[in-house]
């Protein structure tokens, strides 16, 4: 009989972009990993939240899809919300952050001044702005361009969630500071940082694993490699839980 996955991987996506950006990694995990992607409210088929929502309306809205015995894998705004959602849900076996750091702004990564402009800006032009945040996030990977056109592949030219899940998103990117949770995690927490993410800050990738050739969206440039890391993470810290 085949061996069952002793890795289960609940994968979650960024600001913007919904559970399609992990379909690169479905040819790449090992036999060991059960890995499975869920969409934010709001995103793809799922209901949106109310207007304003809290952590804990969002919290019981995906307590069932992030279950206590697999490993949360959160990606970009998907890691912040994952490491909040820490105080309102039982703790999972574990916690990898792809491309997260405390919190999204800093001094040198994406500053607190293109973060207001940039909210400005969706204000303004919601579709544009959200096309100017595919570009942006692809500048980091080894040929950006081809990284923009894989993405626009997979989403499309419009986004899936609605203007007030997005802004309600922009507001969780200015406003969310993990510090005290991440020092205070009641699971094993790994981050993992592309060599040439342009939206993290130095401090965030200090305290990183790095995958080297890839930016903020390895799951486009590196997706064997982030496959294996995350395979490698989520086995020793099922090994270390035995």
């Amino acid at each position: 009989m085949p061996r069952p996955p002793s890795q289960r991987l609940v994968l979650l996506s960024g600001w913007g972009i919904d559970q399609r950006i992990w379909q690169p990694l479905e040819s790449c995990w090992p036999r060991s990993v059960e890995a499975h992607a869920v969409d934010w409210p709001g995103y793809g088929d799922t209901p949106a939240l109310p207007d304003n929502a809290t952590l804990g309306q969002l919290a019981s809205t995906m307590a069932e899809q992030l279950p206590i015995d697999a490993i949360w894998v959160g990606w970009s705004l998907g890691g912040l919300l994952a490491t909040a959602l820490l105080d309102y849900l039982p703790a999972p076996r574990g916690l990898i952050l792809i491309g997260t750091g405390e919190r999204f702004y800093s001094d040198d990564g994406v500053t607190w001044s293109e973060l207001t402009s940039f909210r400005r800006a969706f204000a303004r032009e919601p579709h544009a702005t959200w096309r100017h945040f595919l570009r942006w996030q692809a500048q980091g990977e080894p040929n950006a361009r081809q990284a923009h056109r894989q993405l626009r592949a997979l989403l499309g030219d419009t986004p899936s969630a609605n203007h007030s899940t997005l802004a309600q998103g922009l507001d969780w990117l200015a406003t969310l500071d993990n510090s005290q949770r991440l020092h205070t995690a009641p699971c094993p927490v790994t981050r993992l940082v592309g060599e040439h993410d342009p939206l993290v800050s130095t401090s965030a990738r200090d305290k990183a694993a790095t995958l080297a050739n890839a930016g903020h969206c390895p799951m486009l440039s590196q997706p064997v490699q982030l496959a294996e890391s995350l395979a490698a993470q989520a086995a020793l810290t099922v090994k270390e839980q035995a």
